[in-house]
């Protein structure tokens, strides 16, 4: 008989990979989170805008609509409950032109679908609490807030250690393949060498390579449609004289084709700081290259003036970037998270968590739910 290690691997201590061990962990069972890096949350969760989305973009039914609505509730309290900053500090969703009011009436439609509070705000109200917005309509949404996601993911850590989960850093996943009972997980261990765990359950929360992954104990992933899309995203952030400039996250609804830079939004961090992004670059190799290029400069002014007239060039400062994993294409039909437990494919106990895009950082505690259940944990 195969020795067992653990009763569930974590492959990848991101947001989601955290939450899941903190809930699986949490029912009982034993936990091992094996991460490349040295710490959690060194890629896409931290790599972001720290933003608690409110679930108004996704389509009515969708996990990404569902979770992202219970998340903003679910994290919001998570945050309150064990001292994680946090702020609600709303959303203004704006029509910058007149010509894209229709779009931003579609926008409200679908957030409202989806349960989310919207409030139509009077012209002349916006315009006198957001003087130096230039905006042709405006709707807020109040429940979207921002919070501090490493406060976050300390707490995640400290929760899962507590019920007796155990953290394997600076191991990267070479192979995966299914043993009597479950699954073996060949690791290269800080040293180089070979280390090899056992496991009934297997949750794949490896994020930017999620689908290399999937692939691993034998799924065809271009077959089940796994295989992912790296895009890019750079931020620039407002010199801190100029902070002055909004009091809330603006976001321009976006024009036809997605993916255009006049997408750009402002947001804040829980110091008050502005910085706009991100725009979207397709990473063909996927390389994980996270300087951003000062080239992009320009792009980000003119998008941003739009709504922000009073910017100039040397209002901006490179900031961070980071890369998100897509399963949809720019410009191509909506693609819905993969929370999936491969039984039917012939891997019963392994839970494929791909194509964890936004709002996977506002959804992570509920994913993690949606995996105990499925996993019958």
């Amino acid at each position: 008989m195969t020795r067992m290690d653990a009763d569930v691997i974590v492959v990848g201590a991101g947001a989601v990979g955290l939450a899941c061990a903190a809930e699986l962990s949490g029912g009982g069972l034993s936990v091992v989170v094996a991460e490349r890096h040295a710490s959690p949350g060194q890629e896409t969760s931290s790599r972001n805008s720290q933003v608690l989305h409110a679930g108004i973009y996704y389509p009515a039914g969708s996990l990404k609509a569902r979770l992202s609505v219970a998340g903003n509730r679910s994290l919001s309290e998570f945050c309150e409950a064990h001292g994680v900053p946090f702020l609600r500090t709303g959303k203004w969703l704006l029509a910058v032109e007149p010509d894209e009011e229709p779009r931003l009436a579609e926008v409200v439609a679908g957030g409202r679908a989806n349960g989310v509070e919207l409030e139509e705000v009077p012209i002349g109200r916006f315009r006198a609490e957001e003087p130096h917005v230039r905006a042709a309509a405006a709707v807020l949404s109040p429940s979207t807030g921002i919070f501090d996601v490493h406060g976050l993911f300390r707490v995640l850590r400290v929760i899962a250690e507590g019920n007796g989960a155990s953290f394997a850093f600076r191991h990267s996943l070479k192979a995966a393949s299914p043993v009597a009972g479950g699954f073996e997980l060949v690791f290269s261990d800080p040293a180089g060498e070979e280390a090899r765990l056992t496991a009934a359950r297997v949750v794949n929360a490896a994020g930017l390579d999620a689908d290399v992954v999937a692939a691993m104990p034998g799924l065809n992933v271009e077959e089940v449609g796994y295989r992912q899309t790296w895009t890019k995203g750079s931020y620039f952030r407002i010199r801190s004289a100029r902070r002055h400039l909004a009091r809330r996250l603006l976001y321009p609804v976006l024009p036809a084709g997605y993916g255009s830079v006049l997408g750009i939004h402002l947001t804040l961090d829980l110091d008050g700081e502005l910085r706009l992004g991100p725009d979207v670059e397709v990473l063909g190799d996927r390389r994980q290259d996270y300087s951003v290029d000062e080239g992009r400069r320009s792009a980000f002014l003119d998008a941003a003036r739009r709504y922000l007239p009073s910017l100039e060039e040397g209002d901006l400062a490179p900031d961070q970037s980071g890369i998100r994993a897509r399963l949809q294409a720019i410009g191509a039909p909506f693609r819905d998270f993969v929370v999936a437990e491969e039984s039917a494919r012939g891997f019963p106990g392994w839970v494929n968590l791909v194509g964890v895009e936004s709002p996977g950082l506002t959804s992570c505690l509920e994913i993690a739910r949606e995996v105990r259940a499925l996993l019958g944990a």
